[in-house]
């Protein structure tokens, strides 16, 4: 798999954990979205938050988390097994979670004050998790945006980030655009956005990862992106960027799905576990355990990262619900650690189930329980010393099939077909067969 010059450590990060959270959250609706009238649920149009712009932009002045803890919040990523941490400082909201000079609609102007940015970044380096901050390029609370107003609703089809496809170019998706601001007040726009990011980027120390979103409303020219990414670079050279910064990003980031097959390009898959990304009270279709914990396996066994979302609770707290999921994630990753962080994709392994690698083990997820026996084929016979539950360290039987006619080449490895007897599976999570390589 490809890694990223400077940014080595993203490749076979394998979980990260993903903080959505501004004002809007104490009022239990989805941050952002609300304001456009729309959904963020895939496949869903109107908003189920009904408010108008000036009610949803209404909880930032009496915003008052008070039980907002960074450490908490940090430590649940670190028990999880997240190797990285990625927040919010601002969505397409407008509203800033630091403290800066460019900006008054902040958390620093609330009755709260605290630098709610300042104080996670520093949990997370005193547990050695990677720093990432998210921030969207749209501002729908910014005048010289401009402002997004109830009269620009139903939020139109070229917001959206189809209209930059290749396939529609020339229709009117792409062409028609949505309101613009005046040449001057962009230029405004774009230096508030220019010194956001100086300010995130000089004031918090290494940053690992910068995380863009809303950069679809603009083109690639509107923006300036290779100015930007200079600019981030100049500050942070060795920090990554998702392709959301558009054509000037290291490395992809699909939304609630994953590719079909492993692929050599840098990846990392953003999911929700329930079907919002801020906190809702009534968001009750959560993810089961289980389901969270496969699509991890699955989405490293095609060599990306899972970047798993929790949303902050309106005062500040940790959504119960979340937490119970990050700590069964935890509790698995004691004994199965070594299958998902720093393992590559199992490449040309045949096996029923996810398979991961690295340069000693093979790495076998039975997320569908087996009867007897697993056959696995493409395996480097003459490698293998030991197969095992990677849970219990049970040694497990096994016998070797080749195929006696192939004449391997020279250095080749002799690969063929390995059948391992499995015992009964207890767990009602993901069983791991090690497979240990000379």
């Amino acid at each position: 798999m490809e890694k990223i010059p400077g940014g080595e450590w993203f490749t076979g990060a394998g979980l990260g954990m993903f903080i959505h959270w501004d004002h809007a959250s104490s009022q239990g609706i989805e941050i952002g979205w609300p304001i456009t009238g729309r959904s963020i649920i895939p496949l869903r149009e109107k908003s189920e938050d009904s408010v108008t712009v000036d009610q949803y932009h209404s909880s930032a002045k009496d915003f008052n988390p008070t039980n907002w803890n960074a450490e908490a919040v940090a430590e649940m990523a670190k028990q999880a097994g997240a190797t990285y941490v990625v927040f919010t400082s601002r969505h397409h909201g407008g509203y800033s979670m630091f403290h800066s000079e460019y900006s008054d609609f902040s958390i620093q102007h609330s009755p709260f004050k605290r630098n709610i940015l300042g104080e996670l970044i520093s949990a997370l380096r005193a547990r050695n998790l990677r720093v990432g901050i998210y921030y969207s390029l749209s501002d729908w609370h910014h005048e010289d945006y401009p402002k997004f107003l109830d009269s620009d609703r139903p939020y139109p089809k070229e917001h959206f980030p189809e209209a930059n496809w290749p396939e529609n170019d020339g229709l009117p998706i792409k062409e028609d655009r949505h309101r613009r601001s005046s040449p001057e007040a962009w230029q405004r726009y774009l230096e508030y956005v220019r010194g956001q990011l100086k300010e995130l980027l000089s004031n918090y120390g290494q940053v690992d990862l910068l995380w863009f979103d809303g950069g679809w409303e603009r083109s690639e020219k509107e923006w300036n992106t290779p100015e930007l990414r200079n600019l981030i670079k100049s500050l942070q050279p060795n920090v990554i960027i998702n392709e959301r910064l558009i054509g000037s990003g290291d490395y992809f980031t699909p939304e609630q799905s994953m590719p079909k097959h492993a692929t050599p390009r840098t990846w990392e898959m953003c999911m929700t576990i329930g079907e919002h990304w801020g906190w809702k009270p009534n968001d009750t279709k959560k993810k089961s355990i289980r389901q969270v914990l496969v699509t991890l396996i699955e989405v490293v066994s095609r060599g990306g990262n899972l970047l798993l979302n929790t949303g902050i609770k309106g005062d500040g707290g940790i959504e119960d619900k979340d937490k119970k999921i990050f700590d069964a994630i935890g509790n698995w990753m004691l004994r199965h650690r070594e299958s998902v962080i720093d393992v590559m994709p199992g490449g040309d392994i045949d096996f029923y189930g996810p398979v991961t690698r690295s340069q000693k083990a093979i790495y076998l997820h039975l997320v569908m329980e087996p009867k007897e026996r697993v056959v696995v084929r493409g395996v480097p016979l003459e490698r293998i010393s030991a197969v095992e539950m990677l849970s219990s360290g049970e040694k497990l039987e096994f016998s070797l099939n080749l195929e006696v006619h192939h004449r391997q080449k020279p250095g080749e490895d002799r690969m063929g077909e390995l059948v391992v007897w499995t015992p009964p599976i207890s767990s009602e999570l993901v069983e791991v067969i090690k497979i240990t390589l000379n």
